[in-house]
């Protein structure tokens, strides 16, 4: 198994869980709501200046899973490309 993690803007986690539907996998996962911080996208600090918040997913799946979780998010990135959408796999 491997540990699959998504990483995005709340402004695009229901087209997330809806491409994660329509490939049927990442059905169970664990999720952080609220994820604070900096990346390539730029501040998430959910304050005045910086309103925004990240959520995370994480899903433990086999390798094949993984690989239509990657075609879910990477259809997602393609239509939302400056959302800051992060998809990590160990």
């Amino acid at each position: 198994m491997i540990r699959v993690e998504i990483i995005a803007n709340h402004s695009v986690e229901e087209n997330i869980l809806e491409a994660l539907a329509k490939e049927n996998v990442g059905k169970y996962y664990t999720k952080y709501p609220s994820i604070l911080g900096v990346g390539s996208a730029g501040p998430r600090m959910g304050d005045a200046v910086w309103p925004e918040e990240n959520f995370a997913l994480v899903i433990w799946c086999e390798i094949e899973e993984a690989r239509a979780i990657q075609r879910a998010v990477a259809s997602v990135k393609k239509k939302f490309p400056g959302e800051g959408i992060k998809l990590f796999g160990k």
